[in-house]
């Protein structure tokens, strides 16, 4: 397998896809993966989330195997698509209808792009750390390197226009004040307003979404919830459902495309209106065309895992699990008498190496990152495989794969460096 790394090093930027860096999977079955050495892990990365009801699930499987003899992809409508659509619609407060793309990265930006067609307004509003994917009005204020002024935005990468930045508002996530003042001083201005309700790993105070809803309501600007993540993971119907506030727009990925690549734009009728030319006409169009959006295979693995969802007790056995995890690994921290807390909801956290609160971007930004990368190597060469900043739980996960993880963590911290 040295030959391989070697071949990644060459051919590949870093030795990369841009994801995971110095490690190579082979196989996954349910919870438990394997790379390129043999070696094996419990598995808290889940491809970055789509895994929800674990690898190689035998129903996405089938569903995948039924349909690729039938066709790989057509340019055009399939029964799965249509059927996968019609699920969004029944299962999202806010999706009157529903189109496809490829990525969530896609599906973000077409669902600013749709917001300015709709109100006639070109500036969109975001919250400084929400992730919208790798477009240039996207990757704007994600992550800056150092702090402005709100609502000056930061673009996160080379490459990005310079006149980008002109585009886009910048507030404080969690600030319900700043959020009305920048509302209140810019609304003539804004095309749309875009947040993950859940941003990253922070929940969001109580107040604050249903506030975002009714000053964008009161100017009738488009609200957008980015639930590329949320989306059939904090409930059947995301986090709009699990949080009880409904946004006109959202976003969708990871879960829906069962392992594929499959996102969508999903909203009101009258805004998703500007997808077709007939009911808006030649001015108020907007073109979106892509070669794989909602293709049959991503379509039909798709359809069988929010089939899966739907099975009595799916969301109570995974979220009673995750509480138990978080529980554990902050009994774990408090003796070891680290300065740490366990951030997040019961389907998506990670320990934050911080004390005090932890409400926005900036808070976040004091993390003990040193403490953060010895704890994900030690857990990684015990077998316990996740992301940088999280672990995504699953319905595949069993309190033998926690307890496992419990164990490492707790040793992860005995040597932690001081």
């Amino acid at each position: 397998m040295d030959s391989l790394l070697d071949t990644a090093n060459r051919v590949l930027p870093g030795g990369h896809f841009g994801n995971m860096a110095g490690l190579t999977l082979v196989e996954g079955q349910g919870v438990h993966v394997r790379d390129t050495a043999g070696r094996g892990y419990i598995d808290f990365l889940l491809g970055s989330g789509p895994m929800f009801i674990g690898h190689a699930h035998p129903a996405v499987t089938a569903a995948v195997m039924e349909q690729v003899p039938r066709g790989t992809t057509f340019f055009a409508n399939n029964p799965a698509g249509i059927r996968l659509a019609e699920a969004i619609v029944d299962a999202v407060a806010c999706a009157d209808q529903v189109r496809f793309v490829s990525s969530g990265s896609e599906a973000d930006m077409y669902a600013m792009r749709l917001a300015r067609a709709f109100r006639g307004r070109e500036k969109i509003l975001k919250f400084e750390g929400g992730y919208h994917g790798m477009s240039d009005h996207g990757l704007m204020s994600l992550s800056p390197k150092r702090e402005a002024n709100f609502p000056q935005a930061i673009p996160d990468s080379a490459g990005i226009p310079a006149h980008i930045a002109d585009d886009m508002l910048v507030a404080p996530y969690n600030d319900i004040d700043a959020m009305l003042a920048l509302i209140e001083a810019h609304h003539d201005e804004l095309g749309g307003v875009i947040l993950e309700p859940f941003q990253r790993l922070i929940p969001p105070k109580p107040g604050f979404l249903a506030a975002v809803r009714e000053a964008t309501a009161r100017y009738g600007i488009p609200l957008i919830f980015d639930e590329v993540v949320t989306g059939f993971r904090f409930a059947y119907g995301g986090a709009q459902s699990y949080y009880g506030v409904t946004p006109d727009l959202c976003t969708l990925g990871k879960i829906i495309g069962g392992g594929f690549p499959l996102a969508a734009i999903a909203g009101r009728a009258d805004i998703m209106a500007h997808f077709d030319r007939a009911k808006v006409g030649d001015d108020k169009f907007l073109m979106q065309v892509g070669t794989l959006s909602g293709n049959p295979i991503a379509a039909a693995a798709g359809l069988a895992t929010l089939e899966v969802l739907r099975e009595p007790g799916a969301y109570e056995g995974v979220f009673a699990l995750g509480r138990w995890m978080m529980e554990g690994l902050t009994a774990r921290i408090k003796d070891a008498g680290i300065a740490a807390q366990v951030v997040g909801e019961p389907v998506l956290f990670d320990v934050v190496y911080a004390g005090g609160e932890i409400a926005n971007y900036r808070d976040m930004q004091r993390a003990n990152a040193r403490y953060q990368a010895h704890v994900n190597r030690h857990m990684r060469a015990g077998g316990i495989l996740k992301g940088d900043s999280k672990y995504y739980m699953s319905l595949a996960h069993t309190q033998a794969d926690v307890a496992l993880t419990l164990d490492a963590f707790e040793a992860a911290l005995a040597c932690m460096p001081r």
